[in-house]
């Protein structure tokens, strides 16, 4: 009777170890790239200052990304492309302009950077291997994006796209 606990001991130390940390883990099936990622501390993170970030956001007749024209349409070879550099440009010129004395939220958006440097450190070894190909809608797609950012002081621009992040995490979402 005394070892008939050690079994399920052992089964509660294997599954603890083997659910918990996967619990928020998906799979972005991007053409013949294959990244795991975890979406759904990206997506807590941001939701916990999301009102607080979009309120900052005073141009709303402006979108960076915009869902349809590129993002949701984008064909699945060109979905690796268009998210690495979009990781690029959140990680270039986004994140690093933003500016808040909010200590919470730069915490929040310090850790999406983390991830979101993890995901393109993933995304450089599927371009090594050359299966993350560029096509020439994800690189016009890009441009669009760029575009729609440059079209704002930087200042402006950082805030504006840190607000959409929901959109891009949606995409990712709908990706997986």
């Amino acid at each position: 009777m005394k070892g008939s606990g050690l079994p399920l001991c052992l089964f509660s130390a294997v599954f603890s170890l083997f659910w918990t940390p996967s619990a928020g883990l998906k799979t972005l099936p991007l053409g013949s790239c294959v990244i795991t990622i975890n979406l759904q501390e990206m997506q807590n993170g941001f939701s916990e200052i999301q009102d607080s970030v979009q309120a900052k956001d005073e141009i709303t007749d402006l979108r960076i990304l915009r869902k349809t024209e590129s993002l949701q349409d984008t064909k699945p070879g060109d979905q690796c492309c268009l998210l690495h550099h979009i990781l690029r440009l959140y990680l270039d010129r986004v994140f690093r302009n933003y500016q808040t004395s909010d200590h919470h939220i730069r915490r929040k958006i310090s850790s999406l950077a983390n991830s979101f440097l993890t995901i393109k450190k993933d995304l450089q070894l599927c371009d090594t291997n050359t299966t993350c190909p560029c096509g020439e809608e994800a690189k016009k797609k890009y441009r669009q994006i760029l575009s729609h950012f440059e079209e704002l002081k930087p200042l402006e621009a950082a805030v504006k796209a840190v607000g959409e992040l929901d959109i891009l995490l949606q995409w990712m979402e709908e990706m997986s």
